[in-house]
């Protein structure tokens, strides 16, 4: 076994703390502040820990229980980061018994070995989700053993302002007390001046040193776009980033299982995580994401907390999170190694919407709270700031958006700048004279002249200036209000849910103007109803005649060796698809119309090879994002009717069962055939035409030159039905082409 050195507080200022550094976890620098917080630990203060993802928490408190005699008990809000978080520390360690979980997910006897491996010293580390943390014989337990110090990991969870509140947290100090008075530490990667107070207070450690490191992420590149075509979208971009691991994040389980699904039929690794799903199977996922066996990972929130992948290369929301916080919480997960990491998000109000029927039922308090943190994540998208600037002053760090590189879309493509001097100062006035009373709303609607319920109310409309920005719509003024804001020059009120107050700054404004440039803001007033559905077939682009052309001239060459009529290889719908969508994979071909899979591994490597050919000497860029989410229930159809032809069904019989007419039936007959797939239908044609007739319409497709059918119908003088020869030739190409 590894043997251990154990200290109290007293000890700690004479051990070399790089050395255990390099010991226990291979390393030979710390990151950051790390040093000085262990030291702080190991001295036996209270400490508070801001740090973004990515920046080295764990070791935090790791190395200090590692240290110290006893046992840390850390508490940690997800059974699957608890699970991590205990397999990593193991992998320092020759003994399981060096770290160990306490949660729901253990049973009798798997409890009763932690509880005697805490009894027997062997335990440095005790996660403990805080459910468990309330239970009384899990109290009355833990006061009999000696705890070196409390860890809160996520610490954010405390507050009812964090974007992840859990109500049993804020029974923490009270649980702590119960057990043992030992120091706390609480970490967090985010929490506004607001949430940093609610924890400290709630936590009784007002006294606590602050560590708080920068919330810029430079590495990560910002990026907002406007929920059109979003599933189009997502798979280019995922294209774009081939080999790479990302997470996608969705609002439901729902989305989550489409756009896994989505993924994956566009022939993208991908698999589904959320709350929905069994332990085993979120496990399972989980951990093919983690060891590379899959791309991708689309999940809810339910995902991610504390998930030690440092080479996720992409985050995309589909969904905007509920907010600010949650953002940045969860992009925050791309490249924690300080290698690239974009983060795509697409916005629509609609999503907005959702969310806020959300907060009906909750309590009235709960619903500002939810509103005023919907009403900052809108503000992030909607704005054309500096996105990193947003975020920074957001958490109450200031940044030169100089400092951004271009690393966020609205640095990467500025938009138009307008002096806005003028419209400034009415805003500022207009908050000056309603006394900072109001929130954003009510002077959009003040200074636009829109007379609301709230103005008469107040009798504000009654005001000289009322209506004296009314050249300029609310959504302008809104606008204007986001940047003064993160100008400097007017503050949001948090404890009144986001009332404007004029800063020093604003107030030296009024007193001598000066010039301040308005940014053109983002339009997103087009957007895309979320349960819009992308169809197969779409085309990407303008026909290309010339490698129309090329097909042609292929097609014959082939008919010509194989001694078959052109249509049967492919007929033309399918050439033409090809000359939109420009498959060059056998795979590929299979998403174009009128293609499947027996087909395109049949005549397909040398139309695929011509159109790999032409596109890289062209350098034409492909349309790739075209596949559905009614490919599945089509699939399933599509089974259904085969089966019952093997099981020689009469046709008639099976379109009613379809709820299709006799003519509809045959289309679908003829798609599956066209596609490559073999049917056989003659124990039906057999009871409508003698086999001479037969024969003598097979022979016909044989020898023409097309399959059409008003041509048959004319060439035989209308002896035989539309219907029967539709049937002959689904025969002919059964049998031929398949």
């Amino acid at each position: 076994m590894e043997e251990y050195i154990t200290i109290n507080s007293k000890e700690s200022q004479n051990i070399d703390l790089k050395a255990s550094l390099r010991k226990y976890f291979g390393f030979d620098t710390f990151k950051g502040e790390q040093k000085i917080i262990i030291d702080n630990v190991l001295s036996g203060r209270n400490s508070f820990v801001i740090m973004p993802t990515g920046g080295g928490k764990s070791m935090c408190y790791q190395l200090p229980a590692l240290l110290l005699e006893g046992t840390a008990i850390i508490v940690s809000p997800l059974i699957a980061l608890m699970k991590n978080q205990v397999d990593a520390i193991r992998n320092v360690s020759d003994e399981e018994s060096i770290a160990h979980f306490m949660n729901s997910s253990l049973s009798k006897s798997e409890l009763q070995q932690v509880r005697n491996d805490i009894t027997a010293g062997k335990t440095k580390m005790l996660y403990v989700a805080p459910e468990s943390l309330t239970k009384k014989e899990n109290i009355e337990f833990l006061t009999s053993v000696n705890v070196s110090f409390f860890a809160i990991d996520e610490a954010h969870c405390i507050s009812e302002w964090g974007h992840d509140f859990r109500p049993e947290y804020r029974r923490l100090r009270e649980i702590f007390e119960k057990i043992s008075n030992v120091p706390i530490i609480a970490l967090t990667a985010t929490a506004t001046p607001k949430v940093q107070y609610d924890i400290q207070k709630n936590l009784n450690m007002l006294d606590a040193d602050v560590f708080k490191s920068s919330f810029n992420r430079d590495n990560l590149f910002y990026e907002i776009r406007p929920k059109r075509e979003v599933e189009k979208e997502i798979i280019k971009f995922i294209r774009k980033h081939k080999g790479k691991s990302g997470i996608i994040y969705c609002l439901s389980r729902k989305k989550v299982e489409e756009i896994a699904e989505l993924l994956q039929v566009n022939g993208i690794n991908a698999l589904p995580y959320h709350a929905g799903l069994d332990a085993h199977t979120r496990g399972k996922h989980q951990d093919m994401f983690l060891m590379e066996d899959i791309e991708v990972i689309v999940a809810t929130i339910a995902f991610g907390m504390g998930i030690d992948k440092p080479d996720v290369r992409f985050v995309i929301h589909h969904d905007i999170p509920k907010s600010l916080e949650s953002y940045y919480q969860e992009t925050g997960r791309a490249g924690r190694d300080g290698g690239e990491g974009e983060c795509l998000a697409f916005y629509s109000y609609k999503d907005i919407e959702k969310l806020e029927k959300f907060l009906q039922g909750k309590l009235a308090a709960e619903q500002e709270i939810g509103r005023q943190l919907l009403n900052e994540i809108v503000s992030y998208s909607e704005t054309s700031v500096c996105r990193r600037k947003f975020i920074l002053h957001y958490f109450g760090e200031y940044f030169d958006e100089n400092g951004c590189n271009k690393n966020c879309d609205n640095c990467k493509n500025p938009r138009e700048r307008t002096e806005g001097q003028t419209f400034v100062l009415m805003l500022l006035n207009a908050i000056s004279l309603l006394e900072e009373t109001q929130k954003a709303k009510h002077y959009c609607a003040f200074l636009s002249g829109h007379l609301t319920a709230d103005i008469k109310q107040y009798k504000h409309d009654l005001f000289p200036s009322f209506g004296v920005g009314k050249e300029k719509d609310e959504h302008f003024w809104n606008a204007v209000i986001r940047q003064v804001c993160v100008g400097g020059l007017v503050s949001k009120e948090i404890d009144t849910f986001g009332t404007l107050k004029l800063t020093d700054q604003g107030k030296e404004f009024i007193k001598n103007p000066k010039s301040f440039q308005l940014i053109k803001q983002h339009d997103f007033s087009n957007t895309d109803d979320d349960d819009t559905v992308i169809e197969v077939g779409g085309k990407g682009g303008a026909f290309d005649e010339t490698l129309y052309s090329l097909l042609v001239d292929m097609r014959k060459s082939l008919s010509k060796e194989k001694g078959i009529p052109p249509f049967v290889i492919f007929q033309e719908p399918s050439l033409k698809d090809m000359c939109f969508q420009y498959p060059i994979t056998v795979e590929e071909l299979t998403n174009i119309q009128g293609v499947g899979t027996g087909k395109a591994q049949r005549y397909g490597e040398p139309f695929v090879a011509l159109i790999a050919n032409y596109v890289e000497d062209n350098e034409i860029e492909r349309p790739q994002d075209m596949v559905v989410k009614t490919l599945v229930n089509k699939s399933v159809l599509k089974v259904q009717l085969i089966q019952n032809i093997d099981r020689k069904l009469p046709l008639e019989d099976i379109a009613d069962s379809q709820g299709k007419s006799f003519g509809e039936l045959l289309d679908e007959i003829e798609s599956i055939v066209n596609s490559g797939t073999r049917v056989n239908i003659n124990y039906y044609i057999n009871t409508l035409l003698e086999s001479t007739d037969q024969n003598e319409v097979f022979e016909y497709f044989t020898e023409s030159e097309t399959d059409d059918i008003e041509a048959a119908y004319r060439e035989f003088d209308g002896v035989y039905t539309e219907e029967e020869l539709r049937l002959i030739r689904i025969r002919f190409m059964s049998e031929l082409a398949n």
